[in-house]
C-alpha cells in the first residue's frame, strides 16, 4: 500500500526537483564576531548562479554552518537575477571597462572558438552566463566579491548594436520636443 501511495506522482522530497540554474561558490570565508563571552563564529558564502542562457544572479549570505550559509547564499542569488545580452557567437556584445568600487576591470568581446580568457572569478561567471568567448582581465582589487558584483553589473547594463544605435550621445529630445505638435 505504501509503495502505490508513492508512485502516484506527487514528487518526493522537499529539493529533489532539478533547478534550472548552475551554481558556482564564489568565495567561503569564516568570519568571527567579539562578545563580552568570547568569539561567535559563522560562514560567509558567495554563490553565483546562472541558467548558461543570460541569466545570472550572486547572493551573499552568513550562516551558523557552511551548508546553510551556501543555502541563503543561493536563495539569495535567485532574488537577484538580472538578465544579459549575448551575441550570436556567445560573446558580449561589446569592449567594456567597468571601475565599481575598488574593482577595475576589462571585458573584451572574441571571435568564435577562443573560449574565456579571464581569471578565477570572471571565468565562473561568465561560464554560469553562458558567455563561450570573451576575454576578461582584472585591473583593479582582488576582493572576489566585489569584482564578481561589478562583473555582473558590467554585463547587465551592456547593449546590443541596436540599442547603442538608437540612442546617440547629445541628441536625446527634451520633453517639450517630444510633446510639440507640428
Amino acid at each position: 500500500m505504501a509503495n502505490q501511495r508513492q508512485s502516484r506522482g506527487r514528487g518526493g522530497r522537499p529539493g529533489d526537483e532539478r533547478d534550472e540554474f548552475g551554481q558556482a561558490t564564489i568565495d567561503l570565508a569564516r568570519v568571527t564576531r567579539v562578545m563580552a563571552g568570547g568569539k561567535r563564529m559563522r560562514f560567509r558564502a558567495c554563490v553565483a548562479i546562472g541558467d548558461k542562457k543570460g541569466r545570472i544572479g550572486l547572493g551573499v549570505a552568513k550562516g551558523a554552518d557552511v551548508a546553510l550559509a551556501i543555502t541563503k547564499a543561493t536563495n539569495d542569488a535567485k532574488k537577484n537575477l538580472v538578465k544579459i545580452h549575448i551575441t550570436p557567437e556567445g560573446s558580449v556584445p561589446h569592449l567594456a571597462r567597468i571601475k565599481w568600487h575598488s574593482s577595475q576591470l576589462l571585458i573584451k568581446p572574441a571571435p568564435v572558438g577562443t573560449g574565456i580568457i579571464a581569471g578565477s572569478v570572471l571565468r565562473q561567471v561568465f561560464d554560469l552566463a553562458g558567455i563561450r568567448n570573451v576575454v576578461g582581465k582584472v585591473l583593479g582589487a582582488s576582493n572576489k566579491i566585489n569584482n564578481a558584483r561589478a562583473l555582473i553589473r558590467a554585463l547587465s547594463e551592456m547593449k546590443t548594436p541596436r540599442e547603442r544605435k538608437n540612442v546617440k550621445p547629445g541628441k536625446e529630445k527634451t520633453e517639450s520636443e517630444v510633446n510639440k505638435v507640428s
